[in-house]
Parts: C-alpha cells; structure tokens; sequence
C-alpha cells in the first residue's frame, strides 16, 4: 500500500463528465490498494471569471476578500469530486484549505506555505477515505483564507504530498508528459521519461508552461517524486512508462542521461536599453535598484564597452506585463541614472537549452552560437547558469531557432 496524491487541472475537471472521469482514475487507485489524496483546480476559466467580477467591483479591491471570492472555483470541483466519488461507490470528503488546516503567510493574493496539518488527514486516509483538497487555498493567521497565486494548485499538490509523506505526486494535465520542447512546433519532439529536478525547475522558469516554478522548487526542496501525465491519455512509452518522472539526479542512470535535455521558448518578454549611462561606480545599481524595489526581476543583462566619452549602453530584459512599470521607474529615475534616452522592444523571444549533462561537456553554448549564426539568427543577450543557456532573439525566428536547435542537439525523434 502507498500514499499517493493526484492532482487535477482546471481542463481535468471542466463540466461533471470530465468530473467523473477524473473519479474513475481515483477509483482505480483505491481499489489498487492505495491510500488516495486528491487536489483540485477551478473548472476552466472560473478562476479568470471570478477574477474579472473582483476587479468590476473595485479596481482597488481587498487582496482579502479577492481571496475569498477567487478560491470558490476550487471549493465548488472539490465538492463535486467528493460527490461523484461517493456516487461511485468510493467513500471520499472533501477538506478545505482551513479545515486541514494548511497554513500560510499574510502575503493574499500570492501567499507562501507554512506547514500543513495532517493529523485529521492521516486518519481519514487510515479509515479508508479519499481526500479531496481544493488546491490554489490555504488559511492565515486570524483565520483569512489565502490563495497562492495563478497555478498554485500544482504548489499545494506538492505541498500535501510532502507533508503526509506521499510516494509520488501525479500531477495530471492535458499533455502525456514533458517533452524535449514544444511538439506543435516540432513534431519531432520526444517525450522523456525522466528529467531531474534542477532540469525542470530550469525549464519551468523560461518558458516550458508544464509545470510552475513554485511547485518544482518545492518538491526538489522537500525531495518528493512528481509524476506527469495525461487525464485523457492512457498511452505508455516504449518501456511501458505513463508520463514522466521529475526525480532527484541520483534516480537517472549516466546511460540514459543526454547532454542536452529540453529546449524552451518564451515570448513574454520585453528589452530595455538605457544609452550613454555614465561609466563609475554604482551607475548600474542606480538602475537596477529601484527597479528590485519594485519588484520586477530583472532577466539578461549586456553592458555594452565603455564609449570614449565615459559612457555605457546598457541591456536587459523584463517580463512583458512589467514593461509599463519598468518604464515609469526609469523614467523617474532618470535624473539620478544620467542616461541620454530609453528604449524597449516587446518584439523579443527568449529560447533556452537546458540539460544537466553540459556540468561535464564543453561546447553547448558554441553549437547553440554556430547553430543560431548559420541561419541568419541575431542574437541580441545572453545569459548562462551551471545547466542552462539562454539567448535573446528576434520574435519572428523564435520557431526556427527551436527546430535547428532541437536538431543539433540530437534530440529529434526518429519518426514524427
């Protein structure tokens, strides 16, 4: 017998048809002997409604009572899940966030993890009970429900599943798993069966939409085995495999291990030039300073050889919901910066290669220039961590940089 905790996205329980398949699989898990956890997004496109109705109501709303209305969507698949189970013949209840309780810092809207409660959960699981938790909610001091940002149910999965000491947490989405990048811009893209923790965290962070940064981090943190997979999609690999299995290095034999394991593309993103900055001490940190205040993060930066008129050009790049607030903090700024003039492009795509297995290669980030370089590819920045490289380019190359890419690395599948 083994704990398991399944989680469901917002497509897995969109109506009460999708809402019994997702019984069916629990149902399969129970009568396979498992102790069975369950957590639960909003239907589709209810948390965006309920999200629209708050900033109707008042463009300056409560983060207080937005987390109260936006955390129904959860409350409602969870409840209904618990229902369709017990119609099933599968004894199940659901606990919400403050019923467990899952604790969480004052921070609404975007509220952080404490610890989890499993005492009454533990006994319900013992007794033979499925569990269904709305994800996305927790409960802070005072007894204010909080949420924790867009997709942190896949966050809370992870987070129950560390706390009552889970084998695995499947997370189940409308993709069979991960992929070595995106299969609708290559066809030839190959699902893995494995990728490590740092490897996912890399890719979640520019631009892969799998899984969220948040829910990784945490899971290589507290070390639990995370399982991707279809609601719709029974299919298994070559080896029999369903999905894929984000696990600590250590569970990846050196056989199976590639240089480069995905590659990844993000379109969300804006470039900032500052010209003529004055080149002394702290120039840059008058820029970027303000900008950390602010709470935008800041991504690549390229600071351009000094002109022989003691001045700087200096790169970077923003998310592009930030691009407005970075303008008007620089703006502002300018007087204390003392740069001549400002310029941004949203016409800009990040493309990443990222692999554990370049730690002991040389030349990954050569192949990815050469690659780039032989078909006309501009690269505008860079910027490079122990296991990935990324690149800015232009927008309008971003699917042929991913295709060449894919293909110079050795990741095409042998049959699209």
């Amino acid at each position: 017998m083994a704990r398991i905790v399944m989680k469901f996205g917002g497509t897995s329980m969109a109506g009460i048809e999708r809402i019994r398949n997702v019984a069916a699989r629990v149902k399969r898990e129970v009568e396979a002997g498992h102790q069975v956890a369950v957590v639960v997004s909003a239907m589709a496109g209810e948390t965006d409604r309920l999200v629209g109705f708050c900033r109707e109501a008042s463009s300056l709303y409560d983060p207080q009572e937005y987390d109260v209305v936006v955390s129904a969507g959860e409350q409602i698949t969870s409840g209904l899940l618990a229902i369709t189970l017990q119609a099933m013949g599968v004894p199940a209840r659901s606990w919400l966030g403050w019923q467990l309780p899952i604790h969480t810092d004052t921070a609404f809207a975007k509220a952080r993890i404490g610890e989890i409660d499993t005492t009454a959960l533990d006994e319900s699981l013992a007794s033979g009970v499925v569990a269904v938790i709305p994800g996305f909610q927790g409960v802070a001091e005072g007894n204010r429900v909080t949420t924790l940002g867009r997709g942190g149910s896949d966050t809370s999965a992870v987070a129950v599943a560390a706390a009552m000491k889970a084998e695995r947490c499947d997370i189940y989405t409308d993709v069979d798993g991960v992929y070595t990048t995106d299969p609708r811009i290559v066809p030839r893209a190959r699902k893995l069966s494995k990728v490590t923790y740092e490897e996912m965290l890399e890719l979640a962070s520019v631009g892969a939409k799998v899984l969220q940064t948040r829910s990784v981090g945490l899971a290589m943190k507290e070390q639990v085995r995370v399982r991707v997979l279809s609601s719709f999609d029974d299919a298994r690999d070559e080896d029999g495999h369903r999905g894929t299995l984000i696990v600590g290095e250590e569970e990846i034999d050196d056989m199976e291990r590639q240089l480069i394991t995905g590659i990844a593309h993000d379109k969300n993103e804006a470039k900032i030039t500052l010209t003529a900055v004055p080149d002394r001490p702290g120039a840059v940190g008058s820029i970027f300073a303000p900008l950390a205040d602010a709470g935008i993060n800041v991504d690549m930066i390229v600071q351009n050889i000094a002109h022989s008129t003691g001045s700087t050009d200096v790169t970077f790049t923003v998310p592009s919901a930030d691009l407005a607030r970075s303008l008007d903090v620089l703006e502002k700024g300018q007087g204390e910066i003392g740069y001549a003039s400002l310029v941004h492009d949203t016409r800009v795509a990040k493309i990443s290669v990222v692999g554990v297995g370049m730690r002991s290669h040389a030349g990954v980030a050569s192949t990815m220039f050469q690659t780039l370089g032989a078909r006309g590819i501009n690269i505008l920045a860079i910027t490079t961590s122990e296991i990935k490289v990324s690149v800015l380019i232009e927008e309008d190359y971003t699917e042929l940089a991913v295709r060449v890419l894919h293909t110079a690395y050795g990741l095409d599948a042998e049959a699209a």
